[in-house]
């Protein structure tokens, strides 16, 4: 396969960051060197990481390889989807309309609120009583 024809982007969505390959070929996704269906078990995961592809009608045209890191399979997800998105602008940037009318280009910036000192929480406080 020739370099040309390979497509990287890079998606994120909270604290997890999607490598994403997309070359031409059958349909393929496969995640961390392993099938789609084998590393996720919920059915709402893979329907949104295949988002992108669906609305497009490049479900079949294109291969995808992920390297995922980091938080759970729905952040995990929505970072690919974000990757392949990204990757299917840089393949047919035509596309572009079609993918920010649903809203797939924007980064989803929210991101765990860090523990404050002198609280429980975030924003949850210790129990108080005035006697």
């Amino acid at each position: 396969m020739d370099q040309e024809n390979i497509f990287y982007a890079t998606g994120r969505r909270k604290c997890v960051t999607a490598k994403t390959w997309l070359m031409p070929g059958s349909g393929n996704i496969t995640v961390n060197n392993r099938a789609l269906d084998s590393y996720f078990h919920v059915e709402s995961a893979k329907t949104l990481l295949k988002q992108p592809l669906v609305l497009t009608n490049n479900l079949d045209a294109y291969d995808v390889k992920v390297q995922v890191k980091g938080g759970g399979y729905s952040g995990q997800a929505g970072a690919i989807r974000h990757g392949i998105t990204r990757a299917l602008l840089m393949a047919q940037p035509d596309l572009r309309a079609v993918l920010k009318k649903a809203g797939f280009i924007r980064r989803d910036p929210r991101v765990k609120e860090r523990k404050k000192y002198g609280q429980k929480g975030a924003r949850a406080r210790f129990q108080f009583s005035k006697r």
